[in-house]
């Protein structure tokens, strides 16, 4: 079972059409990023995606389950990191995720276990005490995807998460989340418009003018529409392109 199916999907702000009708799928453990120029159309699809905004036409199925029928299982198999940080800055970083595990209805018992597991998995454990505030930007990412992970989601979206990072920073968020797909099983959706985030082997969808233009492998994208993605991502999102 694909892990996201998104069928048919078109989005409208009264007259202006912001998504044409889009398909696609992401595979189990597998690293997608959505790669677009700013005003491409990525913010709305994660709007759609996350169900901030109602679905108009389309369906989209998060492990298997309908954002439109089925809500509630679909939201249950998804974390979210958005690209504005939402912790709170003046608790720990233990209590933000405390108080995600009450949300999501964890006793005390089962929440210390996730808690503690995530903790490990993203190298906080001897930081859980410290206030978010007094932490750099990539530690705080590390908690805000830490949260996102506490209900064991089957897909992880991160929208331009990179955003604010120092270079070293953004490298090393980067090769963790990969991490996280291989080792974990999890399949994360990336959303950026800077090409050096997107890997060969990551699976790649490129959003023009509310359409989607190409999608496949990174380098077999790279290599039918100009043979780098530089070159490739210049001539899909050139003035005018239509698929």
């Amino acid at each position: 079972m694909n892990a996201l199916e998104v069928s048919d999907l078109s989005f409208a702000y009264g007259a202006r059409e912001a998504l044409k009708p889009m398909s696609f799928s992401l595979p189990a453990g597998r690293f997608a990023a959505l790669l677009g120029p700013n005003g491409a159309g990525k913010s709305t699809l994660i709007a759609l995606l996350t169900r901030l905004y109602d679905l108009q036409r389309g369906d989209i199925r998060v492990g298997g389950h309908s954002l439109q029928s089925s809500p509630r299982p679909a939201l249950r198999q998804l974390g979210v990191v958005f690209q504005q940080s939402t912790l709170d800055l003046d608790l720990s970083i233990e209590q933000n995720l405390r108080y995600h595990l009450a949300l999501h209805g964890f006793s005390r018992r089962q929440g210390s276990a996730r808690l503690d597991a995530e903790l490990t998995r993203q190298h906080l454990t001897e930081r859980r005490h410290e206030r978010v505030r007094d932490l750099n930007g990539g530690h705080r990412r590390r908690v805000e995807i830490a949260r996102a992970l506490l209900h064991e989601p089957r897909l992880l979206l991160l929208d331009e998460p990179s955003v604010g990072l120092d270079p070293a920073s953004r490298l090393a968020l980067g090769l963790h989340i990969r991490q996280l797909c291989s080792e974990q099983g999890i399949s994360v959706l990336w959303t950026t418009h800077l090409l050096d985030e997107v890997q060969p082997s990551d699976d790649l969808l490129i959003v023009h003018q509310g359409r989607l233009v190409a999608s496949g492998q990174a380098d077999a994208v790279s290599q039918e529409h100009g043979g780098t993605l530089g070159s490739a991502f210049t001539r899909l999102t050139a003035s005018g392109v239509r698929p």
